[in-house]
């Protein structure tokens, strides 16, 4: 049983399809005004958002690299402009390499700790 989170905000990052996408729309269908972030998705994330609203609830789609400190200051204005403070943060968004550790790259671990974390 979902708790209600009418009033609320709700922050999901990686929401444009998958696990994000079913997170939003659960947190919308229980009240809660939803951020729809992603980062190169934006249909996926537009028809989250339309699915949100069609059922009645309220969200809006930001682009934002979560990586990128800067891109997350925007992020957190623009909901904060749109919906008010923000009380629910889940951390959806997330990369792995498809690949061993020895073959793991420097580079591609530090975009997975930036991005994951």
């Amino acid at each position: 049983m979902i708790r209600s989170l009418t009033g609320k905000v709700a922050l999901v990052t990686g929401a444009a399809k998958g696990i994000g996408a079913g997170i939003a729309k659960a947190m919308a269908a229980a009240g809660a005004s939803v951020v729809v972030n992603f980062a190169s998705d934006r249909p996926g994330a537009e028809r989250v958002v339309a699915d949100i609203e069609a059922a009645g609830g309220n969200a809006f789609a930001v682009r934002a690299n979560v990586s990128v400190v800067a891109e997350v200051q925007r992020l957190l204005a623009e909901t904060v402009t749109t919906f008010g403070p923000l009380d629910i943060l889940v951390n959806n968004a997330s990369v792995f390499a498809f690949a061993s550790l020895e073959q793991t790259t420097d580079e591609q671990l530090r975009r997975m700790l930036d991005i994951n974390l």
